[in-house]
């Protein structure tokens, strides 16, 4: 019975077929393949934490490369013919320049966190108990410095007229229509 199940092919050499209508036993040894398995730096202890400040200082460089090309499309887009490639470029500009503001106010952003845990550290070595801003007032310290700006550059007012319209069409919105 076990010669019927084992069959040969091409000859004495070649390879053994098993049966396929034979039940596979209960306890079979399967060999387990060793899963690879994959780090991912963003989320793993091994690489370190992650410090914006050094961050920022290692990756320093990449700005004066980023300028370079920022200057290198605005020429291209300046001789650029093709309606399409020019409307490419300017996307890609325009890209460009919201992630050069986006990086700034995020770099705004941390330097006044910083400020405020220098303040805290000097009240704390002068004995005084610290003090932590809630979210909320962080927020109107935000609001503040941001309408001081405008006030600076002299937007203020268009600023609060986009803003006013806003609201009102905001407010238009929640009022129920008249259908009647």
């Amino acid at each position: 019975p076990a010669k019927a199940t084992v069959k040969q092919q091409q000859g004495k050499k070649g390879p053994l077929e098993m049966s396929a209508k034979k039940p596979v036993p209960f306890l079979r040894q399967v060999i387990s393949v060793t899963k690879k398995v994959h780090r991912d730096p963003r989320f793993d202890d091994l690489s370190g934490e992650y410090k914006p400040e050094i961050f920022m200082k290692t990756y320093s460089f990449l700005d004066g490369i980023k300028k370079q090309e920022k200057e290198m499309i605005q020429k291209q887009l300046k001789k650029c013919r093709n309606m399409e490639q020019k409307e490419k470029l300017q996307q890609l500009l325009n890209r460009m320049t919201q992630q050069e503001q986006a990086q700034k106010k995020q770099q705004k952003l941390r330097e006044r966190e910083l400020s405020l845990k220098r303040q805290q550290r000097e009240l704390a070595k002068q004995g005084k108990k610290p003090f932590f801003l809630k979210k909320s007032e962080k927020r109107k310290l935000e609001l503040a410095e941001k309408y001081a700006e405008l006030k600076r550059s002299g937007k203020l007012e268009s600023f609060l007229n986009k803003k006013r319209k806003r609201n009102a069409i905001k407010d238009k919105r929640r009022l129920p229509s008249q259908k009647n």
